[in-house]
């Protein structure tokens, strides 16, 4: 049997991933209610997800749910739990799925590394041009301007003197 995925969304009570999919055997529309258990506001958000995808029972209904977006109803849930309103979970979501140019990722530790690297990931893969894309060019070659004078590096003609 093959299920399509329609919708995915959150019940905060009794806490719950609410799934609307498409049996295709049947040509139906059906609801699936998967209960969260022992989750709580100190719970990892990614590793319920990835518990939920890889559950036996629920694994076939949710093969066209991403686990991202598993993720994001666990942390809304998560939220609702700490006591915040579900526009209050919805920017905190958002804050942790930016990422600040600024911010020295050299001071972060390996998990939050990972994290920004994999948001960096999905965001070119986003806006990455591929072959099949309506605007893609093959070959572009651009001109650039040399009104200005090229500046010398000072590290570059130290290095050239001390040799």
């Amino acid at each position: 049997m093959t299920y399509v995925a329609k919708k995915c969304g959150v019940s905060f009570q009794p806490p719950s991933i609410i799934l609307i999919y498409k049996d295709d055997s049947e040509d139906k529309t059906r609801q699936r209610i998967m209960p969260v258990r022992n989750f709580s506001k100190f719970s990892d958000c990614s590793m319920a997800a990835e518990q939920l995808k890889n559950n036996p029972r629920h694994k076939a209904y949710l093969e066209g749910v991403s686990l991202r977006q598993l993720q994001k109803l666990y942390s809304l849930l998560k939220g609702h739990l700490r006591g915040e309103s579900l526009a209050e979970s919805l920017e905190k979501f958002q804050e942790e799925e930016t990422i600040d140019p600024e911010e020295d990722m050299n001071k972060l530790d390996d998990k939050e590394l990972a994290k920004r690297k994999r948001i960096m990931d999905e965001l070119f893969e986003k806006n990455r041009k591929k072959r099949d894309d309506p605007d893609f060019i093959y070959d572009i070659e651009v001109e650039f301007p040399q009104d200005e004078q090229l500046e010398s590096c000072g590290w570059d003609v130290e290095s050239g003197e001390e040799i």
